[in-house]
C-alpha cells in the first residue's frame, strides 16, 4: 500500500525543502510519496532557541491540520527538538505524527546498547536531554558530543561538516562507549553513510529515521488499525474550539515530482 508523507520544516525558510525532498526520496520505499513544506508568515530560519519554537507553534499546528485534511497518511515535524509532537497528535485522528528524536532513539535502541547524539552546540543539550529522559532512554545514553556548529553551517561546507561528524562520532565510540551514533539535527543529512562505513557502527540519520518510522506508523495504521490513542494524553480537543483556536493553515509546499 502506498504512503503519502508530509515532512514539515517548522521554519519560515524553504531553502532546505527541495534538498530534503531529494534526500528522502532516495531512502523511501518506491511507493512512498513525500511532500516537503515550510511555514508561511514566520521568519525564523532555525529553531535553536525556545523562543523561536513558540513563534512556530501555531503555524505548525495549522500545517498538521492541513495535512490531515489533505489525506496524508503521516507527518513528520522536522526538528530534532521534537517540538509540538504531543500537540500534533492531539489535533489529528487518522494521520500518524512523529518527529526525529523519537524516531532516532527508538530505532537506535534496537540496534545497540549505548547511544551518543551529535549536536551542533551546547545550547541544544538541555532540551534534547529532556527528550532522552521523557522517551525512556536515559539508562541507554552514553553522551552528547558537540560539533561546535550552528544549524545554518551544516550544509555550507559539507566536507568540513563530515570531518567534524566523523571526529566526534569516533570519540563517542572510543571514549564514551557508544555503539550507536545519532545525528542530532535534521540539517545534518547526507553524511551518515560514510561515517557509518568508517566507524563500523550504526549512524542514525535524523531525516532517514523519522521517514522510516513514519512509513511504519502509516503501514500499521492501515493494516492493523493501530493509530493514535485519544483516550488519555492525546485526547482530541472539541471540534468547535479547535476550529476557532487552531486554524488550518496551508504551508509552502514542495510536492513530490512523481505526483
Amino acid at each position: 500500500m502506498s504512503t503519502r508523507l508530509l515532512w514539515i520544516n517548522p521554519v519560515g525558510f524553504n531553502a532546505y525543502d527541495k534538498p530534503i525532498s531529494d534526500a528522502l526520496r532516495e531512502e523511501a520505499y518506491p511507493d512512498t510519496r513525500i511532500d516537503v513544506c515550510s511555514l508561511k508568515d514566520v521568519k525564523m530560519q532555525h529553531l535553536e532557541y525556545n523562543a523561536y519554537e513558540m513563534v512556530a507553534a501555531g503555524p505548525t499546528m495549522g500545517a498538521i491540520r492541513w495535512g490531515e485534511k489533505q489525506g496524508y497518511d503521516a507527518a513528520v515535524i522536522g526538528c530534532f527538538y521534537d517540538p509540538f509532537l504531543r500537540a500534533g497528535r492531539e489535533v489529528t485522528g487518522n494521520m500518524a505524527v512523529t518527529a526525529p528524536a523519537e524516531a532516532c532513539l527508538h530505532i537506535a535502541s534496537t540496534l545497540g546498547e549505548r547511544i551518543s547524539i551529535l549536536v551542533g552546540r551546547s545550547k541544544w543539550i538541555p532540551e534534547m536531554h529532556e527528550n532522552v529522559v521523557k522517551y525512556g532512554f536515559e539508562n541507554r545514553f552514553a553522551s552528547f558530543r558537540k560539533l561546535r556548529m550552528t544549524v545554518s553551517e551544516f550544509q555550507k561546507d559539507p566536507a568540513c561538516t563530515e570531518d567534524r561528524i566523523l571526529e566526534e562520532a569516533r570519540k563517542a565510540v572510543e571514549e564514551d562507549g557508544a555503539d550507536v551514533i545519532v545525528l542530532g539535527c535534521t540539517i545534518e543529512f547526507g553524511f551518515y553513510k560514510k561515517v557509518q562505513k568508517e566507524l563500523g557502527v550504526p549512524v542514525i540519520d535524523a531525516i532517514v529515521a523519522p521517514l522510516r518510522y513514519a512509513e511504519l506508523l502509516a503501514d500499521i495504521r492501515k493494516r492493523q488499525n493501530w493509530g493514535i490513542s485519544n483516550a488519555l494524553g492525546y485526547e482530541t480537543p472539541d471540534q468547535v474550539e479547535m476550529d476557532a483556536w487552531v486554524p488550518i493553515i496551508e504551508p509552502n509546499i514542495y510536492r513530490d515530482p512523481r505526483g
